[in-house]
């Protein structure tokens, strides 16, 4: 004979079940818009790009439930690959990728690039007056090939298309490559520390540098490799008062200021890597 519940509980029952059911959808990412321009791409399809851009983007974007984004419009240019500050027509995020042909290691690499500015809230700061806009590039950087990583991970086992798993090493190769370029090592008996105090000033002055930004990324993809989920203080860069801050420290300060209790830690470990003292709030 079945055992009858006391109505109370019946109730708290369906109220704790219901609960559940919601945070496990809040806990999902919500749906992401990747239209793709095929003009100036080559021979890749437009279907065949986004299926690579939608493999890319779920790597860090699955760290942002609830996070919304207007529709991502990606389309080729002759010039570097750039998150543009110029919406589209109907208010799309524009973002120029600089790939020819079937190259689906670089079209992931420039698009992870460019959609961790996205994450970052890169439309609230203007990037030529910001003196810590390399921090900001050498994380795009480390986003790159963080990507690149975790989709040679998936693509063994649930690519694309099932003919793209044997793809995956080659996504993992053209990482390892990034990882070991010799400009991006740091000099023999050299702190990283000691490293960003002798080149603290030429990053400041040219932020795209990518052989210096090189160095940095691989510090902070060894932190992000650790703890993945600190992807999602990206979601709060540029959200406080010292954007444009004269210092790194301020501007670290801000971001730790700006973030929740969960990933106040990490902003922290980021600070220790440059020895720099950032005052909890």
């Amino acid at each position: 004979m079945p055992c009858q519940l006391n109505p109370f509980y019946s109730m708290l029952l369906m109220v704790c079940l219901l609960m559940a059911e919601n945070k496990a959808v809040a806990s999902q990412p919500t749906p992401l818009v990747i239209k793709v321009n095929p003009a100036g791409f080559g021979d890749a399809s437009q279907r065949d790009i986004e299926k690579v851009l939608y493999s890319a983007a779920e790597q860090l974007w699955v760290y942002f439930p609830g996070r919304q984004l207007p529709p991502i419009l990606v389309e080729h240019t002759g010039d570097s690959p750039i998150a543009k500050y110029k919406r589209g027509p109907n208010g799309e995020l524009r973002v120029g990728l600089n790939v020819r042909g079937r190259y689906w290691a670089q079209f992931a690499y420039q698009f992870a690039h460019e959609f961790t500015h996205i994450l970052s809230n890169y439309e609230r700061v203007n990037a030529a007056n910001n003196p810590n806009q390399w921090f900001e590039e050498a994380l795009c950087e480390t986003a790159s090939m963080f990507v690149i990583y975790k989709m040679a991970d998936q693509w063994q086992t649930n690519p694309p298309y099932s003919n793209w798993r044997d793809f995956a090493p080659h996504l993992k190769r053209y990482a390892d490559d990034l990882r070991k370029k010799a400009e991006w090592q740091l000099p023999a008996r050299t702190t990283f520390a000691e490293w960003y105090q002798s080149h603290e000033a030429e990053l400041r002055k040219d932020p795209v540098n990518r052989a210096k930004n090189g160095v940095v990324a691989l510090q902070l993809l060894a932190v992000l490799e650790r703890r993945p989920e600190n992807w999602a203080a990206l979601g709060y860069m540029h959200l406080g008062k010292a954007d444009e801050a004269e210092s790194l420290a301020h501007f670290l300060e801000a971001w730790h200021a700006a973030v929740p209790a969960p990933l106040k830690a990490f902003v922290l470990e980021t600070a220790r890597l440059f020895k720099i003292e950032v005052q909890p709030n």
